[in-house]
């Protein structure tokens, strides 16, 4: 079993377990209350493998699924072997589940009634990671139509950026912008040369090739 599907799994299985179990998914919340008063700071890293509902949980995973590949044959394959390899894939993806959550826990320390949940961070992590690694590699929507990982990953972060506004689904919307920033930022310090690379990619990139 691959890293990828392994992260998928144990995701889907907790978060249906929380479907069923509100005591339970009210324990994983990210409620930055909490973890003030009560020092519950094991909410960073739970509050990334529950969903509030079947359509955030698919949505999460199938991005995952879809971006996750190229960002494991980088580190597996490419250049660090097996065994960095899944090490910095997981400080990749569950970094940005903890560092995307920072920014809600500063704002909302005080506020006992606030809640988010979500793969969001480690999510937009693993995106960036692949659009700066792999930025043409092409994502195939419904199987048929092929589009540039990194114009995917731009429409991602326009949605993410638009929903962050306002919303009060419990879904940490703004945790997709800051994971995207983490993944940025770990993948260039990774692979300082990938930055160069990425922008020459971009320039050489034509709409019909």
């Amino acid at each position: 079993m691959s890293l990828t599907t392994l992260i998928i799994c144990v995701t889907v299985g907790i978060s249906l377990y929380g479907f069923s179990n509100a005591e339970f998914q009210q324990k994983c919340l990210m409620n930055p209350y909490s973890i003030e008063r009560r020092k519950e700071y094991y909410r960073f890293i739970s509050s990334g493998f529950i969903h509030n509902g079947y359509v955030h949980l698919i949505f999460n995973m199938l991005t995952f699924y879809f971006f996750a590949p190229f960002v494991c044959e980088w580190y597996f394959v490419g250049s660090f072997g097996l065994a960095m390899g899944y090490a910095y894939f997981l400080i990749l993806y569950l970094g940005g589940i903890l560092v995307s959550d920072i920014p809600t826990f500063l704002r909302y320390k005080n506020y006992p009634h606030y809640n988010s949940l979500g793969a969001s961070g480690g999510v937009s992590s693993v995106v960036l990671s692949s659009v700066i690694y792999n930025p043409l590699n092409e994502i195939y929507i419904y199987g048929v139509l092929p589009v540039p990982g990194f114009i995917l990953g731009a429409v991602y972060i326009i949605y993410s950026y638009y929903y962050s506004k306002g919303s009060d689904d419990n879904i940490n919307h703004s945790a997709h912008l800051y994971g995207a920033l983490y993944g940025v930022v770990f993948s260039i310090l990774v692979k300082p040369s990938a930055l160069p690379a990425f922008f020459e990619q971009i320039a050489n990139w034509k709409l019909f090739s």
